[in-house]
């Protein structure tokens, strides 16, 4: 054997792995998905971590202030505010990670198919994703969801829509990038058929940024889907979310500003929990810092 079949190159850290590193052991990684995995074992087992029921009304305890009953207090219609956040960590972090992963598939297929094939299929996704990126992305949820109305699953709709064309955008410009690699042209040469090349070549390829894409707007779904509600065209009441929380709140905070003040501080420590997950991602996936 040869000195340089003896010599072993390492090889480029994969990309599962490097995420994995960059998350989970960085103290600020680590503390994040601490967070979110919190609140996520909290919305799951809402139904027996609740104290009171979050629907349940007492004119007798209206307004109460936090005491050994309710931690939190009541709000004008006597609900347990600490069992309307649990629940309402339910609408908001479900709808807050469905949203951003099916605008990742819808517009990652999309972007993929026009950056690989291009003509008039590139024309036309490019043409929608140009139309839809003329409005911001809360104005064109506010326009979506005015005309489909309130509701669960409609406000998945609304903000996947709304999130679509940012992945088509970046899927497609990567795509073109990376269909001019070498194995791209040597897959193609050898007669590999084309969902074949898609799938094992350009897909992993053009997954980091996109992972990364949707680490971050999975904060801004959740900043979305709690401005929808709060303007009444999201999460519908009864149902608690966060959104919604700080709306009912606001006609009633000279009474108590429990509801307003506990609303809002779980939507700004759970965005910037996945902001910083994301943002760690970015920094471990980009080669100009690396």
């Amino acid at each position: 054997m040869s000195a340089v079949d003896q010599v072993r190159v390492p090889q480029e850290p994969k990309f599962a792995g490097t995420i994995v590193k960059s998350v989970f052991f960085t103290p600020a990684g680590a503390i994040a998905v601490t967070v979110i995995l919190l609140f996520a074992v909290i919305a799951i087992f809402a139904p027996w971590i609740a104290p009171h029921d979050p629907r349940a009304q007492s004119f007798l305890s209206v307004n109460a202030q936090p005491s050994s009953t309710y931690w939190l207090g009541t709000d004008q219609f006597g609900r347990d505010v600490l069992s309307r956040l649990i629940y309402g960590s339910r609408n908001s972090l479900i709808i807050g990670f469905l949203s951003p992963v099916f605008a990742a598939l819808i517009g990652g297929t999309l972007g993929v198919l026009a950056g690989y094939f291009g003509g008039i299929i590139d024309r036309v996704v490019t043409r929608i994703i140009d139309m839809l990126m003329a409005f911001p992305e809360l104005l064109l949820a506010i326009l979506i969801a005015a005309a489909l109305g309130g509701g669960f699953w409609n406000v998945v709709i609304v903000l996947t829509v709304a999130f679509t064309p940012g992945f088509a955008r970046v899927a497609r410009a990567t795509t073109l990038s990376v269909k001019e690699e070498p194995y791209v042209e040597a897959a193609i040469a050898a007669g590999v058929r084309t969902p074949m090349i898609i799938v094992r070549h350009i897909v992993p390829n053009i997954s980091a940024p996109i992972v990364v894409l949707l680490t971050l707007w999975t904060a801004s779904a959740i900043r979305l889907e709690a401005t929808l509600s709060f303007l009444g065209i999201g999460t519908q009441p009864p149902a608690a979310s966060w959104g919604n929380i700080i709306r009912e709140g606001l006609s009633n905070m000279f009474a108590t500003s429990w509801p307003i003040l506990t609303a809002g501080l779980a939507i700004t420590i759970v965005v910037m929990a996945i902001s910083i997950i994301g943002d760690t991602m970015r920094d471990a996936l980009d080669p100009e810092i690396n």
